[in-house]
């Protein structure tokens, strides 16, 4: 069982994430579960989610102590990753946040999500970016499943759906650079 929860800010794509990752668990014959929480802003608040798959049931959906932190900011970063369990990972966009989680008992990867998603066509792809890390650091779920989940997403728009495959394949290969 692997708990992550994924943080940022509204737009940012962090629910949508969240879904794709439970979704492609899905795929996969896995149990899932996803919690989102949000503020009442649509763009600029917070956001965060957890996700919980597993190939046992999951008796509940709370992520307070997670395996995995996603943090696609800086607010997000320092607010979650305290609460990280020892041993776990976090991912952290360096592109709008630093790294210094104040930490050694965590596998840290920095990921210049916003940079790398810009080098492959649009910003707003940060969020597959990290999604491709993830499924690196982890290999949770596969590459497959990913993609199939977003052709589904990105139905009938398929410069955006091309534009978040080259992210996800370039957050994936950001993170085999450092393992």
């Amino acid at each position: 069982m692997i708990r992550i929860l994924l943080a940022g800010q509204g737009g940012q794509g962090v629910l949508s994430a969240g879904k794709i990752i439970a979704e492609s668990g899905l795929h996969e014959g896995k149990e899932v579960s996803y919690l989102p929480a949000y503020g009442p802003e649509m763009r600029g608040g917070t956001a965060n989610c957890s996700v919980i798959v597993s190939d046992e049931e999951i008796a509940s959906p709370l992520c307070n102590e997670p395996d995995v932190l996603v943090a696609m900011n800086a607010p997000s970063f320092h607010k979650f990753a305290p609460r990280v369990k020892k041993g776990g990972v976090i991912l952290v966009n360096v592109s709008l946040s630093d790294d210094h989680a104040g930490r050694d008992d965590v596998s840290l990867y920095e990921i210049a999500a916003n940079d790398i998603a810009m080098e492959e066509g649009d910003v707003r792809s940060a969020n597959s970016v990290m999604l491709g890390a993830l499924c690196g650091v982890t290999g949770l779920i596969q590459d497959r499943s990913v993609v199939s989940c977003l052709q589904e997403k990105f139905i009938g728009k398929p410069k955006v759906l091309e534009i978040n495959e080259k992210a996800f394949a370039a957050g994936k290969a950001a993170v085999a650079k450092k393992k």
